[in-house]
């Protein structure tokens, strides 16, 4: 039975973290006079419901009455290297496969494996927010690789990052697909990413929960499928959280082929403790093995909305929305309009009643940007487009 992704639901009052947390974006001082109509577009999860699968798995695991400890991640280890094989291109070896509490769980124990504080960690910005906190709280140094802006999307610039590099680096962290504005990598550029990270003795993070939020006849290229070769100098960093809105299980996977990189990635593992969260496997699982279908009929949900979007608020004179396929994090550039922070809070946040993310938050490159959660019923979806046509319809 198809899924109603236009189904209306209220997430007030159920601690959900979009809900809850919607002032944390107002940076100005600036509130809406009645906040409880603010529509939030900001916290990287999605309104729909979970796929049935994973509420029967979640059920049979209540019903069944045992709640204790996870033990024996070897189904859910081949449950995530046939979802990648099948669905990517690349089959990795279940016993390569690490559960960790979160792709970014994941991401601090990979620096910590395979870093020093005061090593520098690469990262190509506008990109998600969380990769710089972690990199500073771990005592490392962030080293930005500005993306540039080129027909549209960004590209990365290794020729220029080529110039700046110290010494100091060891690391690139890698968005793929690219949040914000759900860029997909050609093979091409992969493939020089990976050729300057061998060059330069870079070790290669590759974030790619966003891999499964791929739009209808786009592709999204596995790092490890175009370039085999690197795996000696490779982590791979992935989840079932995004493309299947569970991000509350708290469960992500690390992929480490070098069985020396490995050991040391378990080296660490051993220091945090502790097995899965049993709700998050299972959640995993029942993605992985069943939600196929469901999954496929949210992307294209999710490449209507943009669509939609992008016809929209993409005539507004002076904004900019990149074009995307995949992810549901559109990216909207407000500079032309020559609004600074300050008024783009007030149009955005107090006449529109949309709280959505800054794109300072991003790094450079995000000045006068902002981030754009679509992943509404269309309903929703359509309220919040009219509500910013007539915040900026001055301009018209």
């Amino acid at each position: 039975m198809p899924h109603d992704f236009d189904e209306p639901r209220s997430l007030s009052g159920i601690h959900a973290s979009a809900w809850e947390g919607r002032k944390g974006v107002y940076r100005h001082g600036q509130l809406p006079d009645n906040f409880d109509d603010v529509i939030p577009m900001w916290v990287a999860d999605m309104d729909y419901s979970a796929a049935p699968p994973i509420r029967a798995a979640l059920a049979q695991e209540v019903d069944r009455g045992y709640l204790g400890y996870f033990g024996n991640p070897g189904p859910a280890s081949e449950a995530v290297s046939q979802w990648i094989g099948a669905r990517h291109g690349w089959t990795p070896d279940p016993k390569a496969v690490r559960f960790t509490n979160g792709v970014i769980a994941g991401l601090v124990i990979t620096l910590e494996s395979f870093t020093d504080p005061g090593d520098g960690i690469i990262l190509f910005p506008p990109v998600y927010h969380a990769f710089a906190r972690r990199i500073e709280a771990l005592d490392r140094k962030v080293v930005e690789s500005q993306l540039v802006l080129e027909d549209g999307a960004f590209r990365m610039d290794l020729e220029t990052l080529q110039e700046q590099l110290t010494g100091s680096e060891k690391a690139v962290v890698f968005c793929s697909p690219h949040n914000p504005g759900g860029r997909l990598w050609s093979a091409e550029e992969i493939r020089a990413l990976v050729d300057f990270c061998v060059k330069n003795d870079l070790m290669l993070i590759s974030d790619e929960i966003h891999m499964d939020l791929t739009f209808p006849g786009a592709t999204h290229h596995a790092t490890a499928a175009v370039a085999p070769d690197c795996m000696d100098r490779f982590v791979f960093l992935g989840a079932a959280s995004k493309a299947f809105n569970i991000a509350g299980g708290e469960t992500g996977f690390a992929i480490i082929p070098d069985t020396d990189l490995r050991a040391r990635f378990d080296r660490n593992v051993a220091r945090y403790g502790g097995p899965p969260n049993r709700f998050g496997m299972a959640m995993t699982m029942a993605a992985f093995t069943e939600g196929g279908g469901w999954l496929d009929n949210v992307c294209t949900y999710l490449a209507e909305n943009f669509a939609l979007w992008q016809d929209r608020i993409g005539k507004l004179p002076g904004v900019e929305v990149m074009a995307m396929s995949s992810t549901y994090l559109a990216w909207a550039d407000f500079t032309a309009t020559g609004m600074d922070e300050a008024e783009l809070e007030r149009r955005i946040g107090v006449e529109a009643r949309l709280a959505v993310s800054p794109g300072l938050d991003f790094g450079s490159g995000g000045g006068q940007c902002r981030r754009f959660n679509l992943a509404k019923p269309r309903p929703v979806l359509i309220e919040a487009i009219e509500r910013m046509e007539a915040a900026f319809a001055d301009l018209q």
